[in-house]
């Protein structure tokens, strides 16, 4: 043992306790294919196999005379054998390099090998530590990749050796390395100023600028005056921005960043350009299930609804009928300026059948068509163009409007009808049946006025009096008290021919009433007023009852 080895073996043995897994210093004085050996001042010397000696590249770092540390496995094996292990000491060596760093409070360098749960493996030195996801960046992160596998400082935030553990933070030592510059940017930062930028990180929901020192967030809506799906349509991780600040928290340390407002706003000039009714070309964005969005100008688009892509493809699904990146074009239906908010319409650029229709048909004119479909409120016929023309059912027959008359059509029926009215805003059209053949109870009360005679048939003899039918189709009704002095109701039956008067025409109710004995009353009347007439002019002794008796007997 050369004196220079036996001083660095006392020391050693004043400095360590010798017991398993401490650090002690050996002389290597013996190097063979398989094995070093050291003599570490003990009964018996160490064994080391030779790998443990060897660099990355593979070649020897040790020579005989050279002293080494290693870690002390078992003073004695049972069989006399020292075991000592220089892989052993090199981890722990690692151990309290690593422990020195933390209590200096100095930074680690490490490469991230993995992403585990909850955060991620970082590779010091041979040494595997945790790294929190919360603490990769002063941010939170979506995509990590750009830092995997490649040298980054580490701050040690916790270490505990016999646990085998260790925890670092990227996050502290950026907070660190930022105070000053967002110390400044802070003092200088205000809404309203424009300031440079990288983009740090993207989300769903926006961007995340690195002002130096301080992030922004740049919101998804003030990236551009158009819609975008994700801020990746613009922007990547790395680019370089122009941002202006829109909202500075001081107390918080949050600023809100605007991009698109660095452009002016195209909504003025196009509403200006462009009023209410006008016609324009535009680019499908997005379709829904409620229509699509179009892109009429840069940065402006508006909502094509459902309802407004078809004059009568009503319940197709609006990606039936358009499709992403497709060029259509619209018209602009309502601008709601508070809202930013354009409504379009795709079947106006074309003309409404109804319109069509109300240029080649007008009101009384007679159409035919198949019978569609049936309600219980009536009947939908086909028309030209696809139109479906309504007869309601108070409209098929003139003095019936229940439902059993519906029982009495087919569906794919041919019906003749009579257009009744065009509502081209509403886009309806309504039909008559009983119209063809004109209205029998109007025709009667046009060519009957009151006190005219009639000639009616009985169709019922009831308690109050006689139904009758005057002509088909016109009902009436001769009340018991409006019978003549002499008649009865026994006296008539079904069937019967009568004479009557008409009295008060109920169009609403499509009834006439009539009157035989209103008449007789006013025929004397009429009578006595003429025998008056005739008493005055006449003189002699003859009264007025003479006179009466007189006419009555002729």
């Amino acid at each position: 043992m050369s004196e220079n080895f036996a001083d660095l073996f006392e020391e050693s043995l004043q400095q360590v306790e010798m017991k398993k897994g401490a650090l002690i210093t050996g002389e290597v004085i013996g190097i063979d294919s398989e094995m070093v050996t050291i003599n570490v001042g003990l009964k018996s010397e160490g064994v080391v196999p030779r790998s443990q000696f060897l660099s990355a590249s593979g070649e020897l770092e040790v020579a005989v005379g050279d002293s080494v540390q290693v870690a002390l496995q078992e003073v004695e094996d049972g069989l006399g054998a020292t075991q000592v292990s220089r892989e052993r000491a090199k981890q722990l060596e690692r151990w309290q390099e690593l422990e020195k760093l933390q209590l200096a409070e100095e930074p680690v360098t490490g490469v991230i090998t993995a992403r585990v749960k909850g955060g991620f493996n970082v590779e010091l030195n041979g040494v595997r530590a945790f790294l929190p996801g919360s603490l990769i960046d002063t941010r939170p992160l979506q995509d990590t990749s750009h830092l995997e596998g490649q040298d980054l400082q580490f701050k040690i935030i916790k270490l505990d050796i016999d646990r085998n553990n260790v925890v670092v933070s990227r996050r502290a030592l950026l907070d660190e390395a930022n105070k000053a510059q967002r110390e400044e940017i802070l003092a200088n930062l205000e809404e309203g100023s424009v300031v440079k930028g990288f983009v740090k990180n993207l989300t769903d929901y926006g961007a995340f600028i690195d002002l130096g020192g301080l992030d922004g967030l740049l919101h998804i809506t003030d990236i551009a005056w158009r819609r975008i799906k994700h801020p990746s349509e613009m922007l990547k991780v790395g680019q370089e921005i122009d941002v202006k600040v829109l909202k500075f928290d001081e107390e918080k340390q949050r600023v809100s960043l605007g991009h698109k407002q660095l452009q002016q706003d195209p909504w003025s000039s196009f509403v200006d350009t462009y009023p209410v009714g006008s016609r324009l070309p535009a680019t499908v964005t997005t379709v829904t299930d409620y229509g699509c969005f179009a892109r009429v100008a840069e940065g402006i688009e508006g909502l094509v609804h459902s309802s407004e892509m078809s004059w009568m493809k009503r319940n197709l699904h609006p990606s039936k009928m358009v499709h992403s990146g497709q060029e259509i074009e619209v018209m602009i239906l309502d601008v709601n300026s508070d809202k930013r908010r354009l409504s379009l319409g795709m079947k106006q650029c074309s003309e409404s059948p109804w319109v069509a229709f109300s240029k080649q048909y007008a009101e009384g004119d007679k159409v035919s068509g198949k019978l569609n479909s049936k309600t219980d409120f009536g009947l939908f016929i086909g028309l030209a163009d696809g139109i479906d023309g309504l007869v309601h059912i108070s409209d098929i027959d003139w003095n019936r409007s229940d439902e059993a008359l519906l029982a009495d059509y087919q569906k794919g029926e041919d019906i003749e009808a009579v257009i009744l009215s065009i509502d081209t805003e509403r886009e309806r059209v309504a039909l008559g049946i009983k119209q063809m053949a004109g209205d029998p109870f109007g025709d009667f009360a046009e060519a009957n006025k009151k006190g005219t005679e009639v000639t009616a048939t009985v169709t019922e003899v009831t308690s109050g009096g006689l139904a009758v039918e005057l002509v088909p189709g016109v009902p009436g009704f001769l009340k018991r008290g409006e019978m003549g002095d002499d008649q009865q109701l026994s006296d008539f039956n079904e069937g019967d021919q009568i004479t009557a008067y008409v009295g008060a025409i109920d169009k609403k109710g499509r009834s006439v009433g009539l009157s035989i004995r209103g008449h007789e009353a006013a025929a004397q009347r009429a009578q006595l007023q003429e025998l008056n007439t005739q008493s005055v002019d006449t003189a002699g002794p003859t009264t007025i009852g003479d006179l009466i008796k007189q006419q009555l007997e002729k």
